[in-house]
């Protein structure tokens, strides 16, 4: 891997999160079976890729546990209940839009890849 950081908006492996947030890779895979929000992309071999929207969300939690007392169940129960109102809220044009957007970020990634 080149010295260069990679973009703000680049997708990370797991072993990059872990890395920037101090965290070991088996808690954010644990994370990922008990916030059903954490949810990274998976390619061939299972690798993972964190948006990052993901890392922050990571970081949140870590925070929410770790510094602000709470427990896995009252993160999940946060999480659940800050999602139910933006999903009321969020018209299908919006949605439609971010699906839009990770596909092209997808399509970018893959075009990286094949070079």
């Amino acid at each position: 891997m080149s010295g260069r950081p990679k973009a703000e908006n680049a997708f990370r492996t797991i072993g990059e999160v872990a890395a920037e947030t101090g965290l070991p890779q088996h808690r954010l895979r644990y994370w990922e079976q008990r916030f059903p929000q954490l949810r990274p992309l998976t390619r061939a071999g299972q690798r993972r890729y964190y948006r990052p929207e993901d890392v922050a969300l990571v970081r949140r939690i870590d925070d929410l546990l770790s510094r602000q007392g709470y427990t896995i169940r009252g993160v999940q129960k946060l999480l659940e209940s800050e999602a139910a109102p933006a999903r009321k809220r969020a018209p299908a044009a919006d949605k439609r839009g971010a699906l839009e957007e990770v596909r092209d970020l997808l399509k970018d990634a893959l075009e990286r890849d094949s070079k």
